[in-house]
């Protein structure tokens, strides 16, 4: 088993009775975060979906927000800036933005699955501005150059 790293998590008045994101199996990298609202998603429509639950994520980490595969498989359902980020400053209310790309409407009921949580951790750059990059086979070939 893994470390567990805390997050502080508080749940918003329109999210007293829902489950916690929590992990389905014993090796799942991902936790299922559930709707607190009813909303329909029309063919094409986005929506923020509310999870009723603000979080403090510790510094050096991030949420990332991923569609759940069956959701994306049967009814064309995903979250469209996938992986999205939460970061560690972020203290506002935990919403999924969902997109439905399939022909039917899809209804999401108070306390559906809609998304995955994966806790992960965050690496920052420092940019290192040079005259000139190291040479690699591929070189500057861009999309493609190595299929062909």
């Amino acid at each position: 088993m893994s470390a567990r790293v805390s997050v502080e998590v508080r749940r918003l008045e329109h999210g007293e009775d829902l489950p916690l994101p929590r992990y389905a199996t014993d090796g799942a990298a991902g936790m299922d975060v559930v709707s607190a609202e009813d909303i329909v998603l029309e063919s094409g429509m986005r929506h923020a979906v509310a999870t009723g639950l603000a979080v403090a994520i510790p510094e050096g980490y991030e949420i990332q927000v991923r569609p759940r595969s069956g959701l994306a498989l049967k009814h064309g359902v995903s979250v469209p800036n996938t992986p999205g980020t939460i970061d560690s400053d972020y203290r506002g209310e935990l919403k999924i933005i969902m997109i439905n790309h399939g022909s039917d409407p899809f209804p999401i009921a108070r306390g559906d699955r809609v998304a995955q949580l994966v806790l992960a951790p965050v690496t920052l750059a420092a940019w290192e501005e040079v005259d000139a990059l190291s040479d690699t086979v591929r070189g500057s070939g861009g999309f493609g150059s190595t299929g062909v």
